[in-house]
């Protein structure tokens, strides 16, 4: 283990942990939309969007506890 060299290049960019993380919030908010309509015939559009946040979250607090990584 050294100082990093000027042609040091992290392993995934920025773009793929953007990426990464724009897929762990949609894949988060899908699955808080199917568990509301799941459970709620009818849902309101305000549940809907609550359960989805709420999904999306904790998704990525998972993410985070498992990866270690901010």
């Amino acid at each position: 283990m050294g100082f990093l060299t000027e042609n040091h290049k992290c392993p995934g960019g920025v773009w793929a942990r953007v990426g990464k993380a724009l897929l762990t919030v949609l894949i988060g908010g899908l699955i808080g939309t199917v568990a509301v309509y799941a459970v709620e015939e009818g849902p309101a559009s305000a549940l809907v969007l609550a359960a989805a946040a709420l999904g999306a979250v904790l998704a990525m607090a998972i993410r985070q506890a498992v990866g270690g990584r901010p």
